[in-house]
This record gives C-alpha cells, sequence and structure tokens, in this order.
C-alpha cells in the first residue's frame, strides 16, 4: 500500500510560481512511474506531467511544457511539480499519482494510487 500526500497549492497571481511537492509513504517499489493530474470542475483529470523514479525520465504534457517542471528526491521519496509563468487556466485542483510499475503514461485510469489533491488558482 503506497500513501501519497501533496502540498504546495494555494493562490497566486498570473506569471507567478508555485511548486508542489508528493511525498510517499508505505511500500514503495525503487521505480514507479509517479505522475501529476489537474482536474477542472465537471472535467475528467488530465496528465500534466510524470516521471520514472528509476530511471528519472521525465514527461510533460504540451500545454504546460516550458512552464511545469517534475522532478524527485529519491532520499525523501518526494516528486515536486515547479510550476512558472502561471496562467488563469492553470487553476484547477492538481493531484499525485503513482502506478505499481515503472511506465508512464498520461491515462490516469492506469495509475493506483492518488493523493488528496490540492488547489492551485491563478487570478489575473
Amino acid at each position: 500500500q503506497v500513501q501519497l500526500m501533496e502540498s504546495g497549492g494555494g493562490s497566486v497571481q498570473a506569471g507567478g510560481s508555485l511548486r508542489l511537492s508528493c511525498a510517499a509513504s508505505g511500500y514503495i517499489y525503487s521505480s514507479i512511474c509517479m505522475g501529476w493530474f489537474r482536474q477542472y470542475p465537471g472535467k475528467e483529470r488530465e496528465g500534466v506531467a510524470a516521471i520514472d523514479t528509476g530511471a528519472g525520465s521525465t514527461y510533460v504534457a504540451t500545454s504546460v511544457k516550458g512552464r511545469f517542471t517534475i522532478s524527485q528526491d529519491n532520499a525523501k521519496n518526494t516528486i515536486y511539480l515547479q510550476m512558472d509563468s502561471l496562467k488563469p487556466e492553470d487553476t484547477a485542483i492538481y493531484y499525485c499519482a503513482a502506478k505499481n510499475d515503472d511506465r508512464c503514461t498520461s491515462r490516469s485510469s492506469r495509475y493506483y494510487y492518488w493523493g488528496q489533491g490540492t488547489q492551485v488558482t491563478v487570478s489575473s
């Protein structure tokens, strides 16, 4: 069983930055895929970024490429999402998720473990 705890959400003006953290605890394989998703009201969750915690390979959605960066601290079993140049359309609930293997995908249905979500609000 894996538990995920997000932190770092909040409110910021357009052009600002936020960093989200996701700490994993429980039984964690040495190499899994962990990702960030976001959800707008009434919409399905969409993949934002993912990282293979073993190889360190990262994947970032086209919509946020160049503005968002995913990274990890293996010693802390924590991944991060650095969000720069934030736009009002980035306003959403952001979720951390983890798979049971290292095959990263943007499909939310393939992720088994989820955090509780953290609100990010960007004002214009």
